[in-house]
């Protein structure tokens, strides 16, 4: 019940109509990765997706926002079937991604934001590794590149509540896996997959 609440009123705000470009809502195993503009972002997509993707699609959210309050924590795990990482845990390298290969490893889905953090741009930053691991340990798993359009300023940083701006949430075709890709050349191929989806890309 909670989740139909929040998607009636995800789409009430700001819409969050789902465009599926290249790509069709399928239930197969991926990676929906996008860019990052504020704390509304996994909302949106999660209310992008059928029902029956949302049961087996597992947003990737930062602890210090969505793990803060026991309302917001519930939203969280309880209802959107989040996974909370804290990004001020220092470890060995790769240790932030252990939940993330134990949700994939499971034959479920996962939604990345690469750049780790909120960007004030309209197009996405660098991508940072995380992406290029995954999409190496686990290569049947399909790629989807994922724009948001318009959520920094339905829902500006400092704000407590969105405002009625209209998002969009784009799906676009599967990145490939190319044979011996360097690292930095997929995920700025990633990255650029991801800006082609803007209504008017440019850079």
């Amino acid at each position: 019940m909670i989740d139909l609440v929040l998607i009636g009123l995800t789409r009430f705000l700001v819409g969050g109509q789902a465009l599926w470009i290249g790509a069709s809502p399928e239930t197969r195993q991926r990676i929906y990765f996008a860019n990052h503009a504020s704390h509304l972002d996994t909302l949106l997509i999660w209310s992008a997706l059928p029902r029956g993707l949302r049961a087996v699609t597992h947003p990737i959210a930062a602890a210090d926002y969505w793990g803060k309050g026991r309302v917001r924590r519930h939203i969280a795990l309880e209802v959107l079937n989040a996974v909370l990482i804290d990004r001020s845990t220092q470890g060995p390298p790769g240790a932030a991604l252990a939940p993330l290969r134990g949700v994939l490893a499971e034959g479920e889905s996962l939604v990345l934001f690469p750049e780790g953090t909120r960007g004030s741009e309209r197009l996405p930053g660098p991508f940072k590794s995380g992406l290029y691991w995954l999409s190496q340990e686990f290569p049947e798993v399909e790629l989807i590149p994922t724009y948001l359009d318009n959520p920094s300023r339905a829902f500006p940083k400092g704000t407590f509540l969105p405002v009625p701006i209209s998002c969009t949430v784009r799906f676009g075709p599967p990145v490939a896996r190319q044979t011996g890709e360097d690292k930095d050349d997929f995920l700025e191929r990633a990255r650029t997959a991801v800006a082609a989806l803007a209504s008017d890309p440019v850079g």
